[in-house]
Formats: C-alpha cells, sequence, structure tokens
C-alpha cells in the first residue's frame, strides 16, 4: 500500500493504547494496515481506562461521558461492535442543596429552541439569570469568535452574566467538558462546545454513560484489533526510538524490537518529549519541543461510594453549589440488582486546590455534600469508599494555545503524533483522542476517516 508521503507501507507501530490509540490503530486496520499496538500499562483505554482496585476489590474508573455531538467516538465505539455498551439519556438533571430538581430536556421545538421551554421553567435560574443566559447564547448563535484569544471568564464579565448563572448554568456545563476554572479557558473553545451540545441540533446534548466499565469497553477495540490481523501489546513500555535507514523505524520496548514502516505516538505530553528528545533534531522538532512545554495540565477527583441500599433513583445528576459537581449512580446505569446496593460517584474537574487534601478529607467532603441533596445517605451504612485522582487529566484550553498544539504529521518522515492535546479543534475528550486517532491515520494513509460534526437542524440551518 501506498502512504500519504507516497512510500509503500504495510506495518504501523501505534504506541499507547488510549483512544487516540486506539482510534488510530482501528482506522488503519480497517485500511488493511498490519497494526502492533504497544501500551506501557496492563489495560487499555489510557486515562479513560478502569482497574480493579487492590483493597476495595471493586473494578474502578474516572467517569467520562460521550454526548450526542461525539461524532467520531461514536463511530469508532461502531466500528468496533461496541454501540450498545452506551446507555443514552435524553435529560440533563440540575439538583440544588434540599433537593430541588430541574431538567432540561428536549422537546419537538425546532434547534435552536427544542430546550427552551424546560430551560424557562427551570427552578435553579430566577428571571434575570435566564435574561443573562439568553444573551449569551445570542453570542454563541451568531457565530464563533474570531479567535481563541478571549478567555471564558473575560466573556462572561462582557456579556453581563449574573452571579447565579455562572453557578448554576455555565459551570456545570463547561466545566465538565473544559475542565478548568474560566480564567484558563479560552471562549473560542466554549463557543465550540456550547454550540455542539446545546444549539444546532436537538441530539448533541444527548448524554451517554458506558454500561460497563472503561476498561472493558475499549477493551472491545483491542479485540477487534486482535480479530483483524492486529496485535495489543500490555505492559509493553517504550523505551527507545530509532529511525532506520532504510525509511522504517525500530521502537525498543524492554528486550523486544519491533519495526514498522510508519509509527504513531499516541502518548501523554511527557512521553513524547522524552522519545523525540533521542531523535536527531530535523527542521521544526526544535518547535515541536518549545510548544509541549507550555501545556497547562488540570486535574480531576472522582469519589467512590458504595451504600448498602440506594439513596436516590436518580442515574446522574449535576450538583450545584457544591465542590463535588456532578454524581453519577453506576449501580443504576448498569442495572445492578437492588441486592448489590448503590455505586455512586462524585466528579470535581479542574480540582487543584483540593489535590493535596487527604483521601479522608475527600470522601468526608463528599458525604457532607452528598447528604445535602439526598438526607437519606446519613441513614443508610456506608459499605466501602475510595478516591481516584488525575493529577494530570486534561491539559487546559487555555487563551492563544491553539498556535502551539501540533499536526499529526511530525517532522520526522514516518512519525506521526495523536493525542487529545494535538491540533483537533476539540478540547481535551474523549472525542477530541478520537479526532486525533483518525487524523493521524489520515496523515499515515492519505484517506479520509474523520466525521464531520452533527449537520445544523431546524432553524440552525439558516442561523449558521
Amino acid at each position: 500500500m501506498t502512504g500519504a508521503d507516497g512510500r509503500n507501507l504495510e506495518e504501523v507501530i501505534v504506541v499507547g493504547a488510549g483512544v487516540a490509540g486506539l482510534a488510530a490503530a482501528v482506522a488503519l486496520s480497517d485500511a488493511g494496515y498490519r497494526v502492533t499496538v504497544l501500551e506501557r500499562k496492563p489495560f487499555v483505554g489510557g486515562r479513560a481506562s478502569s482497574y480493579e482496585h487492590p483493597a476495595l476489590h471493586e473494578t474502578i474508573d474516572c467517569q467520562h461521558v460521550l454526548l450526542g455531538c461525539c461524532t467520531n467516538l461514536i463511530d469508532l465505539l461502531e466500528r468496533v461492535g461496541a454501540k450498545d455498551a452506551v446507555r443514552w439519556y435524553e435529560t440533563i438533571t440540575f439538583l440544588e442543596p434540599g433537593g430541588r430538581r430541574s431538567d432540561i430536556t428536549p422537546s419537538w421545538l425546532p434547534a435552536p429552541l427544542h430546550a427552551s421551554g424546560s430551560f424557562l421553567r427551570a427552578k435553579m435560574l430566577d428571571a434575570r439569570d435566564k435574561v443573562a443566559i439568553a444573551r449569551g447564547m445570542a453570542d454563541f448563535l451568531r457565530g464563533m469568535p474570531p479567535d481563541d484569544s478571549e478567555s471564558v471568564a473575560s466573556w462572561l464579565k462582557r456579556s453581563g452574566q449574573t452571579e447565579r448563572a455562572i453557578r448554576h448554568f455555565w459551570e456545570p456545563t463547561l466545566v465538565v467538558t473544559l475542565n478548568d476554572n474560566f480564567e484558563n479557558c479560552s471562549l473560542w473553545y466554549a463557543a465550540k462546545v456550547f454550540r455542539e451540545l446545546f444549539l444546532k441540533t436537538s441530539t448533541g446534548s444527548r448524554l451517554g454513560i458506558p454500561r460497563i466499565p472503561l476498561g472493558e469497553l475499549y477493551g472491545l477495540a483491542a479485540q477487534y484489533l486482535a480479530a483483524h490481523g492486529g496485535a495489543v501489546h500490555e505492559r509493553s513500555s517504550v523505551d527507545g526510538l530509532v529511525a532506520l535507514g532504510d525509511g522504517r523505524w525500530s521502537v525498543q520496548s524492554g528486550q523486544k524490537s519491533f519495526v514498522a514502516d510508519a509509527v504513531v505516538l499516541a502518548v501523554s505530553i511527557d512521553q513524547v518529549q522524552k522519545l523525540v528528545r533521542m531523535l536527531p533534531v530535523v527542521d521544526g522538532s526544535n518547535e515541536l519541543q518549545g510548544s509541549l512545554v507550555k501545556y497547562l495540565l488540570s486535574p480531576y477527583i472522582t469519589a467512590h461510594l458504595w451504600f448498602e441500599r440506594e439513596v436516590t433513583d436518580l442515574h446522574h445528576a449535576a450538583l450545584l453549589d457544591t465542590k463535588y459537581q456532578w454524581l453519577f449512580h453506576k449501580s443504576r446505569i448498569r442495572d445492578w440488582p437492588a441486592s448489590r446496593g448503590s455505586y455512586i460517584e462524585l466528579v470535581i474537574g479542574g480540582s487543584r486546590e483540593l489535590l493535596p487534601a487527604s483521601r479522608e478529607e475527600l470522601i468526608e467532603l463528599a458525604l457532607d455534600e452528598l447528604s445535602q441533596f439526598f438526607p437519606e445517605t446519613q441513614k443508610v451504612r456506608l459499605v466501602k469508599s475510595g478516591v481516584l485522582k488525575e493529577a494530570r487529566a486534561t491539559f487546559s484550553v487555555v487563551p492563544g494555545m491553539d498556535r502551539d498544539r501540533p499536526v499529526a504529521r511530525s517532522s520526522w518522515p514516518g512519525l506521526f503524533l495523536a493525542g487529545d492535546w494535538t491540533a483537533t479543534g476539540w478540547p481535551a475528550t474523549m472525542e477530541g483522542a478520537a479526532r486525533s486517532g483518525y487524523l493521524a491515520a489520515e496523515a499515515v494513509t492519505g484517506k479520509d476517516f474523520l466525521k464531520a460534526d452533527l449537520e445544523a437542524t431546524g432553524l440552525m440551518r439558516v442561523l449558521r
């Protein structure tokens, strides 16, 4: 086969079995290439993986969700036969302390009016808040910002958002996708996310939550590769990378050496820095190293609580006016029998100030805040609990960073880059990772894999 650069290509090594690496590998395999995936961990999925907690004897993960606008991630799951492993929800529930509930759900009205009825009825906002939010939405209806230089914090002030509109609407809808405070988030990406989720279509904001642990979900991609002639080697950390004189590449993993016509590096920023430091300096390579050191990383914290019995029948909810921002009732989502009790995961995004907190402090905070919404938790026995901290969970889409995000084709012939941190047009999400994998496969092969964003529907066809 002939690659995008005109060379004869048959074998490709993908370093990293996160979402980006798996997307690249599946696309390359579907195009007829022999693909070998090297993953340093004993499981696939990268930051969207799960593992058995040694003390709790439970499989835990940081909850990552899909949205209806995640066209490439949905395509990847469909390719590998994982479509039915996701449970879809039309309604997003917002909870205030004390239990007052507001549901945002689509109606028969055309986009962008499809959720206007439930928005106007939302008790979490008063009339002044809703006017401010409508004013902000009007900005996004007019189109995208000219560039990524303005922060969300600046825009919130400039557009006259009320304090409660920020706390009860913009924070729960944007922090969960951008994973940082608004000073560190570009307005361009906030507008991109908001338009795709809430304005362009009535299906973009559908919430997809895996019915199975993330390791099992992306394990289906590894099984797909094995069934189609590929191979996934776990516990295979890459120690060296050498460009051979004949245009091929040698990848060293422990005592083993793998040779291929092309290599896709689908690993974290620090691992890319380590590997490309071993390579000879070529035109553009210093620019890559210079851009990689500019990334700001943001953490993610989850508390995992197992109760003797159920404390709510909700499957998920945005929690307002508390440190923990989202609730996922995983036993409900996964259809556990009542006899297994209730498994709840609570999420804090962009949680730098809480990273130093101990496990005990984070569990105490979780129980205290959960009781503000569900007093029943004070009467139900907590069977076990755990905390998962991801100190380098995502990169922050800080204003002006777009010029530093590298494209898939590197300065070294035959070496390609994938990862949510590359130039995907999306923030650090599983959709961004899937897009990066497809873009890397396109750079290798010259074929088209990337799926377009959802087409605008309803009135948005005119407003775009």
